[in-house]
């Protein structure tokens, strides 16, 4: 139930989300990055299995300069001979077989770090960006680079200016139901993956994982029933 998962992040819980039957048919868990500890990290980490990223709010991702990582490889490929080679790497129109672009972002460590990686490093970059997301959303002036260094261990989704209207990833959703549960609009997620198969859990092997843990489970339909532009 869609209330459920909006009570549940709003409490600092995580979350099922299940995308759509159309595009990636993929269960995400996730929480506010607010919320996040080195527990859930390793939760993410063990039973969920795929890439522990963090989506940001677009209004944040303008506020802190957030680039699209292609477009970054683009920039990067006509510095220089020697990085012609590059051009070559960035997303091309059809490579993506469920969408037009990837929303990857940057991927940071948050400076108080170590070799940033570890479940504690990883929960203090995480909630070291919902504050920059927050602060960003109040006006503030956020200066990333002395606050995080790149390449790091934890990857920037930068969500799409139009929401739903514009891209119906789980980058999105997430943003949706964050703003709904009013929380700092910064979620963590990591995909669910078959621990036997290596590939997507099924929608019901998910919606069986969030019952046998107590979790809310929700819909991309549901979220899109939602969303008011």
């Amino acid at each position: 139930m869609i209330d459920d998962a909006i009570d549940s992040l709003a409490a600092g819980e995580p979350i099922l989300l299940y995308d759509f039957d159309d595009r990636e048919r993929e269960t995400d868990l996730m929480t506010a990055a607010q919320f996040i500890t080195p527990q859930m990290v390793y939760q993410m980490r063990k039973d969920a299995g795929g890439l522990i990223c963090v989506a940001i709010d677009p209004l944040a991702c303008e506020a802190l300069g957030l680039p699209y990582f292609a477009d970054l490889l683009r920039q990067a490929s006509h510095l220089g001979h020697d990085l012609l080679a590059i051009e070559s790497l960035c997303e091309q129109d059809g490579d993506i077989p469920y969408d037009t672009r990837s929303s990857f972002s940057i991927w940071v460590n948050h400076r108080g770090t170590y070799t940033g990686i570890t479940d504690a490093d990883r929960t203090l970059t995480i909630r070291e960006l919902a504050d920059a997301t927050r602060r960003s959303l109040n006006g503030g002036r956020i200066d990333l680079g002395s606050e995080f260094r790149s390449p790091g261990h934890v990857p920037l989704l930068r969500t799409a200016p139009g929401l739903l209207k514009e891209r119906r990833g789980q980058t999105e959703l997430s943003i949706v139901l964050a703003r709904e549960a009013k929380v700092i609009p910064a979620m963590v997620m990591c995909e669910m993956l078959d621990g036997r198969t290596g590939q997507s859990l099924g929608k019901e092997d998910a919606r069986e994982y969030a019952l046998s843990n107590g979790l809310a489970f929700a819909e991309g339909r549901e979220v899109e029933e939602l969303f008011d532009g």
